[in-house]
């Protein structure tokens, strides 16, 4: 295989950026994503007026504008689909409510809908104090820390953020605190404790580097080829705030090689696997479907870590993971404590169908399989959330790409 394949922009840096630059009244965005999660934002965000706001199934759009409409001080229903009602939301409106935002439950308690009702007068800030504080899980998705994180200017006092316990997707705080600095803001990440300064974005224009999370398809891509074949990815940097180009170093040992070249471009070439692999996924938690499926798929014996998050998703990824790699002969198995093996006996590829789950990882993750032999993925069109190219991408290197308009591929 010798091929160039086109990555989507970063949807978590648009998102972000998106949100800053609404705060900050201007700013130009080049190379935005065009995932649906990002269109979703755009169009939200060009109607701050709106009585309802509808988050779909966009896990950012419900926590980045839960927090952006509060404390803006806007009246509005924040809702989603039903998945996204059985998402927690807890911790973030708590942290908001603390803040003196109105918000109110519309269903169970916890979770959206919410209704929005604008802030509460805040007493004068209390000269001797530095920052106004909160103390939030960093369990959690960090989407809810970076929802916080990215209001904190706007508070006359600023914020300091108390993490406690294990800190998830790290990476993805960092990327928040950066796109923020680049918009005028001043942080700092001092590990457990993250500070904010009262210091108003200034209108900045900025060019979203291209999606790592998409890219890793591209790399089990390459896994699964013969040895030798080579694939060029442009538009992602070297030194990136994402957390997922960690699939650098993970595909290394599943036997993909990393060449950067000029001009934010790289080249894949397939090489020769370790004989097992052990991983923590806590800082990128989106990389664990694609690398079980890879690592079953080339029987490397695998242990992972980190996977508490993949349950909250668009869908719970663990059973979905157990429940699809069973159909090619691959095991995720639960060892307990946070602990799982992936394992394959006699994994084969020969016209299984792949269910979906509304998620478009789990669509993307299993379609790399098609290297080894046909099989159909059920619901294709979920790829719109993040990748909307995706299958058109695939038949440009060659494979043959059938029936998407009609629910399979």
């Amino acid at each position: 295989m010798r091929a160039l394949a086109q990555v989507p922009a970063s949807k978590s840096e648009s998102n972000r950026a998106l949100i800053m630059q609404a705060l900050a009244g201007g700013g130009t965005l080049r190379n935005l994503s065009d995932a649906n999660d990002t269109q979703l934002m755009q169009r939200l965000l060009q109607n701050p007026a709106a009585p309802v706001f509808d988050a779909e199934d966009a896990g950012t759009v419900m926590r980045f504008l839960t927090a952006y409409l509060a404390m803006t001080g806007r009246q509005a229903e924040l809702t989603g689909t039903a998945r996204m009602r059985e998402r927690p939301i807890a911790v973030l409106v708590d942290a908001l409510r603390a803040l003196g935002a109105r918000i109110e439950y519309l269903g169970e308690s916890g979770y959206p809908p919410l209704q929005l009702g604008g802030l509460t007068p805040q007493p004068a800030p209390d000269e001797e104090a530095d920052f106004r504080e909160l103390t939030v899980r960093g369990d959690i998705s960090s989407q809810y820390i970076s929802a916080l994180l990215m209001i904190g200017p706007t508070l006359p006092q600023g914020l300091r953020i108390w993490l406690t316990g294990k800190v998830g997707s790290r990476p993805y705080i960092r990327m928040t605190q950066a796109l923020m600095q680049h918009f005028g803001a001043v942080c700092r990440d001092l590990g457990e404790v993250l500070e904010v300064r009262p210091q108003a974005y200034q209108p900045t224009d900025y060019t979203v580097e291209g999606d790592w999370s998409a890219a890793s398809y591209w790399y089990a891509l390459v896994a699964l080829a013969p040895e030798g074949s080579h694939l060029t990815l442009p538009t992602l940097r070297r030194y990136s705030w994402q957390g997922d180009q960690a699939i650098v170093g993970i595909m290394a040992q599943l036997g993909v090689h990393t060449e950067f070249l000029a001009d934010e471009t790289l080249r894949l070439t397939k090489t020769k696997p370790v004989t097992q692999l052990t991983q923590d996924f806590t800082d990128c938690p989106d990389l664990a479907q694609t690398v079980a499926v890879v690592a079953a798929a080339l029987g490397v014996p695998a242990t992972f870590t980190g996977l508490d998050s993949l349950r909250i998703k668009e869908t719970d990824r663990i059973v979905a993971l157990q429940t699809e790699l069973a159909k090619f002969g691959g095991a995720l198995t639960d060892r307990g404590e946070g602990r799982f093996e992936v394992t394959a006996e006699n994994f084969q590829v020969e016209n299984q169908t792949v269910a979906t789950y509304h998620d478009h990882r789990m669509a993307m993750a299993f379609a790399p399989l098609a290297m080894l032999g046909p099989l159909t993925i059920q619901a294709p069109q979920v790829v719109r959330k993040s990748y909307p190219q995706f299958w058109q991408e695939l038949g440009k290197v060659g494979f043959a790409i059938e029936g998407v308009e009609e629910e399979a591929v």
